[in-house]
């Protein structure tokens, strides 16, 4: 019996893959449980139709991907903080701020995706941004004093 997987199944595939397996193991335990569906004709030209669907999403993605990080790179953000004289920074640079910083000129991160090291102190700082699975920015940044 072959079956299109409908998610990804320890020793067995990925979603969205075809595989033989018995007869007993995919009416009695996958198909049940909703981890697989019968493989015949309509289903099979479903799943190609819905790969190309998504095939082309994902192109879309990582393509808007590509061009934010080109913006972000010829980018530098300016983070105000509180110091003291010295130029040690009360507590530290966050995420939710560089995302703020960004969206003051008009680019729309996610505060989630973005990562930094702790910066402890003024001058320039270097933020990552994961946009897409194969898409990291480096944001520069330009800590000052309030």
């Amino acid at each position: 019996m072959e079956v299109i997987l409908i998610q990804d199944v320890a020793n067995l595939g990925y979603k969205n893959d075809i595989v033989k397996v018995r007869d007993g193991y995919g009416r009695n335990y996958l198909i049940p449980n909703k981890y697989a569906i019968i493989a015949n004709e309509c289903n099979r030209k479903q799943l190609a139709e819905n790969l190309k669907q998504q095939a082309r999403k994902l192109a879309q993605m990582l393509a808007d991907a590509q061009a934010l990080a080109e913006k972000l790179a010829n980018t530098v953000i300016t983070v105000a903080v509180k110091a003291n004289e010295d130029g040690k920074i009360f507590g530290t640079v966050t995420t939710a701020q560089v995302a703020e910083a960004l969206e003051a000129q008009g680019m729309s991160v996610d505060k989630r995706v973005i990562t930094i090291d702790a910066v402890k102190e003024l001058g320039e700082a270097v933020a990552v941004a994961r946009l897409h699975r194969e898409v990291k920015a480096e944001i520069k940044l330009n800590v000052v004093a309030e």
